[in-house]
């Protein structure tokens, strides 16, 4: 017995030692997914349970070098971090643009928005003829693209047309389906709403 528990203790160790070299720990979701109400609308709840729990908000550790306030979007890996600082980021499950659509590069938050219009780009109305009732802009509301917020991403260049929003579509998270917007559940994208600046770096992996 004193030997097994030698080799399990052993075992802990490497495990721990491992776990350190990583850039990214993960910690366990507590993370609120109830319904709520927000500006008169009502947020359905998300089922947690059919959520891939990696992609469930939690605070995990981040040793990169990117100033506190800093937002890294990986879409590779489906995640987006707010960096806290101390070795700390706030990690959100998002949804990325389908194949044709991704985007990279660095940006800023120029605007926020709650419960925000959405107009669709020209180019999305020559895809989709129907979209064209809202060329002049669809009303905020629940089924509304943007959802309950919505962060602006301007360049050098002005506006860069992505946005990182909300959607009512939890289940597009961690997939690749939108025309290159991050998308984040409504619970989500209000909680980096809160957090993230006007003028926040953004960088797009």
């Amino acid at each position: 017995m004193q030997l097994k528990t030698i080799v399990l203790a052993v075992g802990l160790m490497a495990t721990t030692a491992l776990t350190g070299c990583s850039t990214i720990g993960f910690s366990y979701s507590t993370a609120s997914y109830n319904s709520v109400v927000d500006a008169g609308y009502v947020i359905p709840a998300v089922p947690r349970s059919k959520i891939p729990p990696q992609y469930l908000r939690q605070q995990v550790n981040y040793d990169g070098s990117e100033a506190p306030g800093t937002i890294i979007v990986d879409t590779g890996a489906k995640y987006l971090y707010y960096v806290l600082g101390g070795g700390k980021a706030m990690r959100y499950g998002i949804g990325v643009g389908k194949q044709g659509f991704e985007w990279h590069g660095t940006a800023r938050v120029a605007m926020k928005r709650e419960w925000p219009t959405w107009t669709p780009p020209r180019e999305m109305i020559q895809r989709q003829p129907k979209l064209a009732e809202f060329r002049d802009g669809m009303d905020p509301g629940i089924t509304n693209p943007l959802g309950a917020r919505a962060l602006y991403l301007f360049n050098k260049g002005g506006d860069t047309g992505y946005r990182l929003h909300g959607t009512p579509e939890w289940w597009s998270i961690g997939k690749a389906m939108s025309s290159g917007c991050i998308r984040l559940m409504n619970q989500d994208i209000m909680d980096l709403y809160n957090r993230a600046e006007v003028g926040a770096k953004v960088i797009v992996r």
